[in-house]
């Protein structure tokens, strides 16, 4: 709100991403405060990673900026680190094998007691949070008004969910990959003069957080920042 607060909204916003992803709650609340400050006029610019929930919130702009070694990632959700699609098709797994083979119920048996009480319910309804969320917002901003807007969003969907496919949550989803799959991707590089402005602050921000104690960075172009640091106790000796 502070980064927002003054800018010129009519101009729409051009949001600078590199995140390696958080909670789908907090990307939701982002993502609606941002649309309704600029409305669908927002364009993500991504010049190194937007992974997880950066790439949902990617998702949720008109369109993707990225360069030549920009990345998305899958939107799988996790829960305490652990992949809830993993967990299911673990699950399911487990269902088919015990019933084959009632001689694999110990073995299963020590995995699954390992479950938290509600645990798969939790993590269906993490997948189903985060599925829906990116298709809502694929179809009503980055494919407003086509007529084959939820077709798109599916298939964009099905792409950065498929557990299968994908391998693992931190998989780099390069630029050819992610039009490939539907996204409206422009390439930095196109537009020399913007790249070496996207750039020049991205380094900028880099050479923050690699030689400070920051670990969060919120700035707008007009100089306003939020900086989270770690803090630093100094023990005497």
């Amino acid at each position: 709100m502070m980064a927002v607060h003054r800018l010129d909204r009519t101009k729409g916003l051009d949001l600078i991403l590199h995140t390696e992803g958080g909670s789908i709650a907090a990307t939701q609340s982002l993502v609606h405060y941002l649309h309704q400050m600029f409305g669908h006029d927002i364009r993500a610019i991504v010049p190194q990673i937007a992974m997880s929930a950066g790439t949902m919130m990617a998702c949720s702009c008109k369109e993707i900026i990225m360069s030549k070694h920009s990345n998305l990632g899958p939107i799988d959700p996790h829960l305490r680190g652990i992949p809830a699609f993993g967990v299911i098709q673990e699950f399911r797994r487990a269902c088919e094998e015990v019933k084959k083979d009632a001689s694999r119920v110990p073995i299963w048996q020590a995995i699954i007691a390992q479950y938290r009480p509600a645990f798969l319910s939790q993590c269906k309804n993490a997948i189903a949070w985060s599925n829906s969320f990116v298709r809502e917002e694929l179809a009503n901003v980055m494919y407003e008004g086509e007529a084959d807007a939820k077709e798109k969003a599916r298939k964009v969907v099905r792409a950065l969910t498929s557990y299968s496919a994908n391998k693992t949550h931190n998989r780099h989803i390069h630029s050819e990959e992610c039009e490939a799959i539907g996204l409206r991707v422009r390439r930095l590089e196109d537009d020399p003069k913007l790249q070496d402005l996207v750039l020049t602050v991205h380094h900028c921000f880099m050479h923050s957080l690699m030689n400070t104690s920051s670990f969060k960075m919120i700035e707008n172009h007009l100089g306003t920042a939020l900086v989270k640091q770690v803090g630093q106790v100094t023990i005497q000796q």
